[in-house]
């Protein structure tokens, strides 16, 4: 990763507690163009997700460890990287616990970190240098118009 994610989430649905084989996953939001592959070529692997709009899962060629995935939200524009993955991932503790009304019960959240039910308004969440990179992917992938 090139620069620091847009946002760090820890998700505590059902699906990447299954997914992840843990009680959550934690994911770095970033733009694809600013993850660099070091080396060889990701096996991309369609994925139901509770949405039912799938997901697609990046694995590593060689031991199959999710590395990241696109959702058909922000679709292949942004990574959401598996932070466990990274070679410092005590660098980017989570910005905020989502989907914690299905979080294992025995699982204490760390006080000051914002935490929700389902997911979150990202308006009032993302710092504003975060929601400015996005508006700013968002003008360079929107579809454009014909003349």
């Amino acid at each position: 990763m090139h620069t620091a994610p847009l946002f760090v989430h820890c998700c505590h649905c059902r699906w990447c507690q299954r997914e992840s084989g843990a009680s959550f996953a934690l994911n770095a939001l970033i733009e694809a163009d600013r993850v660099e592959l070091l080396a060889g070529q990701p096996v991309v692997v369609d994925t139901p997700s509770e949405s039912g709009r799938g997901q697609r899962i990046a694995r590593c060629p060689r031991c199959h460890i999710a590395v990241w995935s696109n959702y058909s939200g922000a679709g292949p524009h942004v990574h959401f990287v598996r932070v466990g993955t990274l070679d410092t991932p005590d660098a980017l503790p989570p910005d905020i616990h989502i989907f914690t009304a299905s979080k294992q019960p025995w699982l204490q959240l760390p006080p000051g970190v914002p935490a929700v039910p389902e997911y979150y308004d990202r308006q009032r969440h993302w710092p504003a240098a975060s929601l400015e990179r996005r508006a700013a992917l968002l003008a360079r992938t929107a579809p454009r118009e014909s003349p």
